[in-house]
């Protein structure tokens, strides 16, 4: 993601905002000796030590220090794990850890990998890329997390972990200047409506960045031309009531809207059809549609727990969001509408989740019940003009509309049963039940067609003429498809799990455990083709969890896993000729993989410490029946490695956190089912340094990232033909359509701010 966050987060953690930094998710350990950390990987809070889940967890103190202020960020600190900017947006996840996860943001796909936000899950990848605001901690769980986490939860899922207020009156006002004339402004503040039992937080976020590059050459005048620049805001309301010490309750409301350009992708290839060589700055682009972007957001969150007794907590987690994104996508980046698409995207969905936990003198049992009903939709254009011309028509367009909804429930329960001091059993099953509705509507118009009015000059589609309906039901038999295909799938999931206690400060754990990835119907489907069934995961985990010192932490798990009924979409007919193009989505694969992740934190002094982690995946592909076939994982390294030193320096002036870390990435597929796009391995160097008063109220950080200015891919479009010598020629559209997008430059801005 670029600077923009999960925009659901605005509820609980949008917009990045180190308010009362000091107060970490971590609890305070002696200096010079490890701390402890608390997650919620299991639903209850527990010490990362004693969790026999393979986790990263990032605190609010370290991201203060760290100047880290997006997601995509977090996947230095965690093995094996991708979090990128989706292609053509600039908003828009693409999460993979262990090598699954979606690559495709298309309504109807779901995702690999889960992003809750206090327990709340974000079902679409769309504005699923915002800053945080009074985040204790972000969690990333790897590995299936079907039993507590439910669907689409088969890489595993990160969680953003947001702060109670204090009840007690706080202010914060931040400021940030930096590179590309960035200027952040940032506010915060808490206060009790009524003392003790009844309070009110608010926050919001200007975030502005002018371009990292520029639309060289555009078709359409007097547009703004900046590429990879920021231009968001966001606001929140919570309010948290603390009738007694038993009940609480909590209230949210959040609202961003992310008027950020489009993004031009940088050709690799000199377009043959038009004057477009390949850019001086993998930042500059040229396009034939407006430059213009839009995600707006909104959401409501509820929380109600009460502990009934010392031993049963009982919790209620509700959520409404919607969004609407209008998109201008131009494939080709040339000046000619070559390939040009620009969507809509639109969805709302509504969950509510019932959940107990009981604690008893030698086991805990959480449980619950959860309701999903979410609505997807969308529609795209997929103009080829250029194309259309040739054949002898004013242009061509091939148009996509339709709806792919899903409702479902669930219930689960697991089980950590302690049978001595030392061995302890954990048992969890799942039981999911899911009915999905969908209709698309496909077909060729031989003009240049846009979905409403003042996207560009030409001709624009009348209201209430729609291409005909291809995915769907006969109701009555007439040979009309009148009604939106139907089907249900359910899907028990279970975990097996068992940990042994060697001693107080070493635990190790193996575990089994099985996610699967919703069954879906294709979003582009051409003819009245059946959905596909889920993809399913079988994990296998061992792991170690050891303090071996007060100083010295090391944490190792090895993993391997059988995917099975890959859903991809297979590719027929001539791809140069659009009318002939049909897309099957299938179950067409199956995969396994194996490997390692390490992670070590070595306190030397009692103001210098040293962090590592280190991640190793071995893929193998044992069915094939992909079209184009499957031939590695997408934006997956075989290696990824962070080195992390940090330096507390103190003053008479207050105290100085330095930190420098070093990230490296092995080379890597973009696409899974082609190698025209590759990223070669590639090194990070970051530096920062945090000072705070000895008050506390004033803070200050100086942040430098990517400070090689190393060049790297997070996306691409390959529509492009290559014969046997390598040469390549023209595909989709007519034009050598080989397109990166790449991740930040080197930047540097400074943070200022004052807590009151």
């Amino acid at each position: 993601m670029r600077r923009s966050m999960c925009a659901a987060a605005v509820a609980g953690g949008l917009l990045s905002m180190p308010v009362l930094a000091q107060e970490a998710s971590e609890e305070s350990a002696e200096k010079g000796k490890l701390e402890r950390i608390e997650v919620t990987a299991r639903r209850t809070v527990e010490s990362l030590q004693e969790t026999p889940v393979a986790i990263t967890s990032v605190g609010a103190t370290e991201l203060g220090e760290k100047g880290i202020m997006v997601l995509t960020e977090i996947q230095q600190f965690s093995p094996n794990t991708t979090l990128q900017a989706s292609r053509g947006t600039n908003n828009t996840l693409t999460a993979f850890i262990r090598g699954l996860g979606q690559q495709d943001p298309l309504w109807g796909y779901e995702p690999g990998v889960g992003i809750y936000i206090d327990d709340v899950y974000i079902a679409r990848p769309q504005g699923a890329v915002l800053d945080l605001l009074d985040v204790q901690r972000i969690e990333v769980l790897r590995g299936p997390q079907g039993t507590l986490y439910g669907k689409n939860t088969i890489g595993g899922a990160v969680k953003y972990v947001t702060k109670e207020m204090s009840g007690e009156t706080q202010m914060n006002v931040e400021a940030t200047v930096g590179s590309y004339n960035q200027r952040d402004v940032r506010f915060t503040g808490q206060i009790p409506l009524v003392d003790d039992t009844v309070y009110l937080g608010v926050g919001y976020a200007n975030l502005n960045r002018d371009g990292f590059g520029e639309y060289l050459l555009s078709a359409l005048p007097n547009q703004d031309k900046e590429n990879y620049n920021k231009d968001l805001w966001a606001a929140r309301v919570t309010l948290e009531v603390h009738p007694s010490d038993d009940l609480f309750f909590r209230i949210g409301w959040d609202k961003t809207e992310d008027t950020s350009n489009a993004k031009g992708g940088y050709r690799l290839l000199p377009s043959i059809l038009t004057e477009a060589p390949v850019p001086d700055s993998v930042f500059d682009s040229y396009t034939s549609l407006p430059t213009w972007n839009k995600v707006e957001l909104e959401g409501f969150t509820w929380l109600a727990r009460y502990n009934m007794s010392e031993n049963l907590e009982l919790k209620y987690i509700g959520s409404h969001r919607e969004s609407y994104s209008p998109t201008n996508i131009d494939f080709d980046n040339t000046p000619l509408p070559i390939f040009d698409v620009p969507a809509e995207y639109d969805d709302s969905n509504d969950t509510h989740e019932l959940q107990a936990n009981y604690f008893g003198s030698n086991f805990s049992l959480v449980s619950g019940l959860y309701y999903y009903d979410g609505e997807s939709c969308g529609n795209f254009d997929a103009i080829l003009g250029v194309l259309g011309v040739a054949l002898g028509a004013p242009g061509l367009t091939r148009e996509v509309t339709g709806c792919n909804n899903s409702e479902s429930w669930a219930a689960y329960t697991q089980l950590n049963y302690d049978i001595n001091d030392q061995l302890s059993l954990s048992l969890g099953a799942r039981y999911t039940d899911e009915e999905k509705s969908a209709f698309v509507n496909n077909g060729l118009i031989f003009d240049n067609v846009y979905p409403s009015t003042g996207w560009v000059d030409g001709y624009v589609r009348p209201d209430g003429q729609l291409v005909p309906q291809v995915l769907g039901t006969d109701t009555d038999g007439d040979g009309i498809l009148d009604a939106p295909a139907v089907e249900s799938w359910s899907r028990f999931t279970p975990r097996v799990g068992i940990e042994y206690q060697m001693n107080r400060d070493t635990m190790f754990f193996a575990s089994y455990s099985q996610g699967f990835k919703s069954g879906t119907f294709n979003p582009r489907a051409q003819t009245n083709e059946p959905g596909v069934r889920p993809e399913v995961v079988d994990s296998y985990e061992l792991g170690m969890k050891s303090d071996l010192t007060d100083a010295l932490r090391l944490n190792v798990t090895l993993f391997s896993y059988d995917h099975k009924d890959r859903q991809y979409i297979g590719v027929e007919g001539d791809l140069s000729d659009p009318t002939a193009l049909d897309q099957r989505l299938r179950n067409a694969a199956e995969t396994a993989a194996k490997g390692a992740e390490v992670e070590m934190t070595w306190v030397a002094t009692e103001n210098l410490q040293f962090d590592m982690a280190y991640g190793y995946i071995d893929f193998e592909i044992e069915k094939n029946f992909a079209t184009p076939p499957l031939i590695g994982l997408a934006s997956t390294p075989e290696n990824t490695f962070n080195f992390n030193a940090s330096y507390l320096l103190e003053t008479s002036f207050g105290d100085i956190a330095f930190n420098a870390n070093y990230y490296f990435r092995d080379d890597y597929l973009v696409f899974e089912t082609s190698d025209l796009i590759q990223q070669d391995a590639y090194g990070m160097v970051n530096l920062s340094a945090r000072w705070e008063s000895v008050e506390g109220d004033w803070y200050a950080g100086l942040h430098v990232k990517n400070l090689t200015d190393e060049e790297y891919l997070v996306g691409g479009y390959d529509f492009v033909t290559r014969d046997e010598q390598g040469n390549f020629g023209p595909g989709l559209g007519g034009d050598t359509t080989l397109i990166g997008y790449y991740g930040d430059p080197r930047t540097v801005h400074l943070t200022v701010g004052y807590r009151f």
